[in-house]
């Protein structure tokens, strides 16, 4: 006799959050394919339709509106005694999933998330970068990664002492045929690479100067929305980019970029890692925390106390 498991019963919530099977896949790491025979089965034992499934989106019955409110509930509950249960593991295991934005994530990979998998090699970390902003606690991650002033006020910080700062910069050949902009307004005359956010709009440079702010509408021969394709495109002297710094430190040392208004581009707010305040956390989630404070008073490092 067919039992659902955790899982078929927490796809069904997460189809009801995200309102597409493509949007509940992705926060369940499998794909569209599987969820949707998993529904389906659990439909079947059931014998009722649970969910209104059209070509755009997806809708609970009322059946469906039903099970929900009563298995929802009682799934939270679920996963509180499994996660009060591993709280009380020696060695942290299983699945760690962190959320962050692609820069922060390139910036603590190598000395903080390979290191925690080099101390905990029982620990799967399931790493999701995105531009936009998610609720971590309904996407179903442990951890994310963010500038501070990003981070929702209900959440636990952890400075990790890297300050954010963004840079302007172009190839030397670039500026050597075009000359270099002295202010943020003479971007205007310049070729400048535009970046699209993720939630469709163009990302308008921001600069501040001894208290006067400054934001400018570039223009330019190409809109792009991933920051290795921007840089590539800087690098080949197509115009001016503007990168958060760590993305582009190494070019600058290099010299194959050249970074103009420094002064303009003053220091943001801090990098952090931060989670949802639990009385139990998992061993993982605790080791992590634990290994990120060392990181911030390590300066960087994580074998410093």
């Amino acid at each position: 006799m067919y039992r659902p498991s955790l899982n078929d019963l927490d796809a069904i919530l997460t189809i009801a959050r995200e309102g597409t099977f493509r949007g509940a896949a992705h926060t369940l790491g499998m794909s569209a394919t599987a969820l949707s025979n998993a529904v389906a089965k659990l439909e079947s034992s059931l014998g009722v339709r649970l969910l209104n499934r059209t070509t755009r989106s997806v809708s609970l019955t009322d059946a469906g509106r039903a099970f929900v409110a009563r298995v929802g509930p009682a799934l939270l509950d679920i996963h509180g005694a499994m996660d009060t249960a591993r709280s009380q593991q020696s060695t942290p295991t299983g699945t760690l999933r962190i959320n962050a934005f692609a820069s922060g994530a390139r910036e603590i990979l190598r000395p903080l998330i390979l290191d925690y998998l080099r101390r905990n090699p029982a620990v799967h970390v399931d790493l999701v970068t995105e531009g936009r902003l998610v609720d971590i606690v309904a996407e179903g991650f442990d951890l994310g990664v963010r500038r501070m002033d990003l981070v929702p006020a209900d959440m636990i910080a952890v400075p990790l002492g890297r300050m954010q700062r963004y840079a302007v910069v172009a190839s030397p050949t670039y500026f050597e045929h075009h000359g270099r902009p002295a202010s943020p307004t003479d971007l205007l005359n310049h070729r400048c690479i535009r970046i699209r956010l993720p939630n469709g709009a163009l990302f308008r440079w921001y600069f501040e100067k001894q208290g006067e702010t400054v934001q400018v509408d570039v223009s330019g021969p190409i809109t792009l929305d991933e920051t290795s394709l921007a840089r590539t495109a800087v690098l080949e002297g197509v115009g001016i980019g503007l990168f958060l710094e760590h993305n582009v430190l190494d070019d600058i040392a290099a010299g194959t970029l050249v970074r103009i208004l420094d002064d303009w581009t003053p220091p943001l707010a801090d990098l952090c890692v931060y989670y949802p305040s639990r009385r139990n956390p998992p061993a993982a989630l605790k080791a992590f925390v634990d290994l990120a404070r060392r990181f911030a008073r390590g300066g960087g490092r994580t074998d410093k106390a």
